[in-house]
């Protein structure tokens, strides 16, 4: 019935993987990847991917991470930059996180702070930019 309905994003899972980092690859150094990523395997360093990244649960980052679009099977230590966050079950996460979008299913771990934004912009309160502390506790 919907004649102007919008399209349904498809799922980051479904993506095509442009750049694969497998279990069992140690990867000491930043990472710049142009589309989507997935991570199996260890990282120390920072990562920037245009698109979006999946951390596998075998995956770890010890580094700052900006992407669009991220989804955390695995553990990261270190600051999250992404306009939509999952953190899945299995995921942990330590460190500040500046996003549009959170999803925490239960189980998952997050220790930190949280800065939440709508539509690239601060959340302003009578015009004074608020910075909230937000603690998440997950059962």
């Amino acid at each position: 019935m919907a004649l102007f309905s919008k399209q349904d994003k498809v799922s980051l899972d479904l993506q095509s993987i442009s750049t694969l980092i497998s279990e069992g690859c140690i990867l000491d150094g930043n990472l710049k990847a142009p589309a989507f990523a997935r991570i199996d395997g260890h990282i120390t360093g920072d990562i920037l991917v245009d698109e979006g990244l999946i951390l596998g649960e075998k995956g770890s980052i010890q580094g700052n991470v900006i992407t669009k679009e991220m989804v955390v099977y695995g553990t990261v230590n270190g600051n999250l930059q992404t306009n939509s966050l999952e953190i899945k079950a299995s995921g942990k996460v330590t460190g500040e996180i500046r996003t549009q979008t959170l999803m925490v299913e239960n189980g998952a771990v997050y220790n930190g702070s949280l800065s939440m934004t709508q539509n690239n912009k601060s959340i302003q309160t009578n015009g004074a930019t608020r910075h909230q502390q937000k603690v998440l506790e997950v059962g």
